[in-house]
């Protein structure tokens, strides 16, 4: 990419702000930070990021520590390319971004409320995390693969 050029902003938009949508976002910044400015909001943001999804992150190596839980309204303005809502409640909620040209909805599962019998809500965090690391990679690395310059 032109070093001159600016890169596409990424917002990913979950109701609360606190688990999902922090995962996503450091998954997609690790994948395809070099593409991306990738940010988070919530539609109605708890004001905190939920600590086993701090932890699950650090488990594969992000640190989410100083990420912070934002309302959408300070995005609004900013420009932002593409929103992806991780959760049906803030695909429904998610108002129409001046300029903006793509909006994708991939929903998952809340991972403080999804645990499984026989699992710790450590592992829910896990899962839920792994579910969104394959499909955010996948997203990266299809964005990567249209914006090579064609071989001859």
């Amino acid at each position: 990419m032109n070093s001159t050029m600016t890169k596409p902003k990424v917002l990913i938009l979950c109701t609360g702000n606190s688990c999902r949508s922090h995962m996503a976002e450091g998954i997609l910044r690790a994948a395809a930070g070099d593409l991306f400015e990738v940010f988070s909001a919530g539609s109605k943001p708890k004001g905190e990021v939920h600590p086993l999804a701090i932890e699950a992150l650090n488990e594969i190596g992000y640190d989410a520590s100083q990420h912070t839980s934002d309302p959408l309204e300070q995005y609004l303005d900013s420009g932002i390319d593409t929103v992806i809502t991780v959760c049906g409640n803030a695909d429904q909620a998610c108002p129409i971004f001046p300029g903006q040209s793509q909006r994708y909805h991939w929903g998952f599962e809340d991972p403080p409320h999804a645990m499984r019998p026989g699992e710790s809500e450590l592992d829910a965090f896990r899962r839920i995390r792994d579910q969104i690391k394959l499909v955010f990679e996948a997203y990266a690395a299809g964005y990567r693969q249209a914006t090579l310059p064609a071989s001859s």
